[in-house]
């Protein structure tokens, strides 16, 4: 294929450029970076879910300063002044003093307690359901990167041999315009020569003038492609790409799988699918008891005091079983179910939209491979029809619109034969992407 064999030889090296640019995107694409973020923060929250399990420590203390209010009324005199006096005639001394109804102050006056709490749940299925839900919820995340990093290769490929065409399709105009310049200067001679009139001579400027007019649009288009595809690697956008030699077909084993099991689309689905079933568990887990236990170190006493009477330590086990709330969790129960039915059918929709996708995908490839098997058919003839006629017109044998003709036969269809190729590598993507085969590090 000798037009456009400016970028020929498909090789193993040659995919050495493309690989590096989808690393390259893979590592600095704005969108990826974004989820690595969630997934970063998904990670955090499961760190979180897993401390709950652990020890939690806390101080705290309290100080209260009391005046009035209830209070309790304790018959001190009342009870013991009579017997009080009795003794002192016994001993005939005041060794016993009358005393007074005592009024004691409910409220704590000048009173402290300050204390370290730690408290240890020892079994709480909630936090057991959390912690998995969040590691579920981090497997979800990383997939969602997979996908968004999939899709990524998908489009980098595609812009990279979108710009391969444009620059190939640049090339081929630069050499029809060589080509067709050469026929001006060729047909100006002949004119000056009397051999053919100036109609001849104005249309082969014409053609100089269409051609140099594709020519701009096809650099304009390439420099487009360029700049989409800086964009997808987070590049300046006027940097240079380093293209490859590409001129023949890519591996045509992916045509018979049908094979969509790798898709994301279904691992996070089935991720879905966990996640519910542990909402499920969660949602039954008011049948199981709480248990945790606590202990409490502090010192509590009066006027600030601190001493061995002042110190203490409390060590409580606690339980708590919900065992009524009036169908409340039955119910969650029963929405959770409600969302595993929804789940199953849409994984049954999506495995029939992924495996109609892959045949549409396969299907476009084939019809690529036989639109360059075409091209390749058209670009030999209209190359031979071309020489020939050049041959005859310059021999005076044909005619100027003869030659114009051949010639445009001769550039179309390298120019299609530069589509069809590219186009074949492009729908190859599409496969790869339908049926993720593309192995992402």
């Amino acid at each position: 294929m000798a037009a456009i064999a400016i970028l020929a030889g498909h090789t193993g090296k040659a995919q050495n450029r493309l690989d590096e640019y989808i690393r390259q995107g893979l590592s600095s694409n704005q969108s990826i970076t974004q989820q690595h973020f969630l997934l970063e923060k998904n990670v955090y929250a499961l760190q979180e879910a897993k401390s709950m399990f652990l020890p939690d420590i806390t101080f705290s203390t309290t100080y209260t300063k009391a005046q009035g209010g209830r209070t309790i009324d304790f018959p001190a005199g009342d009870l013991l002044n009579g017997a009080y006096a009795t003794l002192n005639q016994l001993t005939g001394t005041n060794s016993f003093p009358q005393l007074q109804n005592q009024h004691i102050l409910i409220n704590p006056d000048n009173f402290y307690d300050a204390k370290f709490r730690t408290t240890l749940p020892i079994l709480n299925a909630e936090l057991i359901y959390n912690k998995r839900i969040k590691q579920q919820q981090v497997d979800l995340q990383k997939t969602e990167v997979l996908l968004y990093k999939r899709e990524l290769v998908k489009e980098i490929k595609t812009a990279y041999y979108n710009y391969l065409k444009a620059m190939n399709a640049t090339k081929i105009y630069e050499s029809s315009l060589r080509l067709v310049e050469e026929g001006q200067r060729i047909n100006t001679k002949l004119f000056e020569n009397s051999k053919v009139n100036r109609t001849v001579v104005l249309r082969s400027q014409n053609e100089v003038s269409k051609i140099n007019a594709s020519l701009i649009t096809a650099s304009k288009n390439a420099e487009s492609a360029r700049y989409y595809f800086n964009f997808l690697l987070n590049r300046p956008l006027t940097d240079s790409i380093q293209t490859d030699e590409i001129s023949t077909l890519p591996a045509q084993e992916q045509l018979q799988d049908n094979n969509t099991g790798n898709r994301e689309e279904l691992s996070k689905l089935r991720i879905a699918k966990d996640i519910n079933g542990s909402l499920t568990g969660l949602a039954k887990s008011y049948l199981i008891p709480k248990i945790g236990t606590s202990l409490d170190l502090g010192s509590q006493a009066f006027d600030w005091r601190f001493n061995t009477q002042s110190r203490y330590y409390l060590l409580g086990i606690s339980l708590e079983w919900n065992l009524f709330s009036f169908g409340k969790h039955n119910y969650r129960i029963k929405q959770t179910l409600s969302d595993q039915q929804a789940l199953a059918a849409q994984t049954d929709y999506v495995q029939q939209q992924l495996l109609t996708e892959l045949k549409v995908k396969q299907a476009g490839m084939q019809s690529a491979l036989a639109e360059y098997n075409a091209a390749e058919s058209q670009l030999s003839t209209s190359k031979t029809y071309y020489s020939d006629m050049l041959k005859l017109y310059k021999q005076g044998m044909a005619i100027y619109i003869e030659l114009l003709d051949a010639q445009n036969q001769w550039i179309d269809a390298q120019l299609h034969a530069n589509i069809a190729l590219f186009d074949t590598w492009i729908a190859h993507t599409a496969i790869e992407r339908a049926n993720a085969s593309f192995t992402i590090q």
